[in-house]
């Protein structure tokens, strides 16, 4: 190749690869535009989904006080329904929608004491899709009631029930429920189950009579107001 011929050649070669470039980078602008800059549009990311976080659950409520139920559960805009289970099946006991973080906050005023299973429904957005459970921990609620106890001078004896009375025996005298009926009580922040073991008390305004192992395990005076499931 001659030189002149060689030196116009590597020209023709400048002007295309500028060229190139010049595309190259033109193309680029117009499929990602600057980021902040003046008079240009400002790409930002989609907000990432609200995280579900843990639902709160009163547990523990006096008769005539409200069963709170909260949380978050990571939707907006999802319908939420509090039920509790009856023999016939789940009753709706309060409605609420999350707000725009997924929050929401539902209540329910137990007309009886009692343990109950609760669980949410909550909607997936659409009236044909099928919506989600999640089941809650049990709820106990109490009323008030007097109670005594009894036990020193008894043990080695047969209760009503036909149960042999001990230090360690663990139950409760009712006049009126089945034995073995299990019932919660609750005192200054302690609980305890035990099982009706025995007829009494005989004291009169008196409705339990705890035995002195379970006296113990409520950290109960011995004689007053305590609460009970039942």
């Amino acid at each position: 190749m001659k030189p002149h011929a060689a030196a116009r050649g590597r020209g023709l070669m400048k002007v295309s690869l500028g060229l190139c470039l010049t595309i190259a980078a033109t193309g680029l602008a117009s499929v990602a535009p600057a980021v902040g800059s003046s008079g240009g549009s400002t790409y930002e990311p989609p907000a990432a989904a609200a995280p579900a976080g843990p639902i709160k659950v009163t547990r523990h409520v006096r008769q005539g006080n409200a069963v709170q139920v909260k949380g978050k559960l990571g939707q907006r805009r999802r319908a939420v329904r509090l039920q509790r289970r009856t023999r016939g099946g789940w009753e709706t006991v309060d409605r609420a929608m999350t707000g725009r973080r997924g929050g929401f906050r539902t209540s329910w005023e137990p007309r009886r004491a009692g343990s109950y299973r609760l669980r949410l429904r909550v909607s997936r957005g659409s009236a044909r899709s099928a919506a989600s459970s999640e089941r809650l921990p049990r709820v106990h609620v109490y009323r008030r009631a007097q109670a005594t106890w009894y036990g020193p001078g008894l043990y080695g004896n047969r209760t009503a029930c036909g149960q042999t009375l001990t230090p360690d025996t663990v139950g409760v005298a009712h006049k009126t429920l089945p034995c073995g009926t299990r019932v919660r009580f609750r005192y200054r922040g302690r609980s305890a189950v035990a099982k009706v073991i025995d007829r009494g008390p005989f004291r009169a305004g008196t409705d339990w009579d705890l035995t002195s192992a379970l006296k113990d395990r409520l950290g109960f005076l011995g004689s007053g107001s305590i609460w009970s499931s039942r």
